[in-house]
């Protein structure tokens, strides 16, 4: 038995398709690996399967250290710290509960610690940059880690990518899988960022950039970001390389 997508379907689960410039293009020269990567041939949607719009099931336990990136190992890491929470909703607004949400992070010399980053920037022992946990019953999550640094890539003459954090979120269905980054306020960067760039819609690209937060900032030792995330609809969060 198979769904029908449509805009605006009351099916559970059922993808609604974004509004035409919410989302990266995903050809986008400036861009330069999106040249290589892009489709050559128009798209083909096809209806999803019920177990697209239903699942997945998965198991709501995570360890407090790994919701912590400041805990992980003996050691403190280098840089700043920071609490990065929001909360996750539907397009309605409605809380998306025990969503599993994860991410990962350079460290805050802007290295990640992955044999394919050759940057020279040090590694740190004490960070790893990857941790994930849970939305709670109102849809809020958080993690404590450190600001990322910035860093040099490829793509163009001194290109160098804003501090920014990979999510990863799975809410009620696969349908609702979305994979983003988040970006810091002010960060003089982001005009510059091709990545950042290929969502064409303005008020798109404003959704993907964290606030400070004297609500979550804790005195004495870390700023907070608050960064809300949307699965789906007008106001959705862009994914990342659609």
């Amino acid at each position: 038995m198979k769904a029908t997508p449509a805009l605006g379907s009351p099916t559970p689960g059922a993808f609604r398709y974004p509004a035409t410039g919410t989302h990266p293009e995903y050809l986008h020269p400036p861009y330069v690996s999106s040249v290589n990567r892009s489709p050559r041939m128009p798209l083909i949607r096809i209806p999803q399967t019920i177990s697209e719009i239903t699942g997945p099931s998965i198991p709501e336990s995570v360890h407090p250290r790994v919701a912590d990136l400041t805990r992980q190992h003996k050691g403190e890491p280098l840089g700043a710290r920071i609490i990065v929470g929001g909360r996750v909703v539907d397009e309605d607004g409605r809380p998306q509960r025990n969503s599993l949400v994860e991410i990962w992070q350079a460290n805050a010399a802007g290295r990640y610690l992955h044999r394919n980053d050759q940057h020279n920037a040090p590694l740190d022992p004490n960070f790893t940059g990857r941790g994930h946990t849970y939305t709670d019953e109102d849809g809020y999550y958080r993690f404590v880690t450190i600001r990322p640094g910035e860093y040099p890539w490829q793509n163009h003459y001194n290109a160098w990518r804003p501090a920014h954090i990979h999510f990863s979120l799975f809410g009620p269905a696969f349908a609702t899988r979305l994979v983003t980054q988040m970006y810091f306020p002010g960060d003089p960067l982001l005009p510059l960022d091709p990545v950042y760039n290929s969502t064409a819609d303005e008020q798109a690209r404003t959704r993907l950039i964290s606030k400070f937060d004297l609500d979550t900032t804790v005195p004495g030792e870390a700023l907070g970001f608050r960064f809300d995330i949307v699965l789906r609809g007008r106001n959705e969060t862009p994914m990342e390389e659609q």
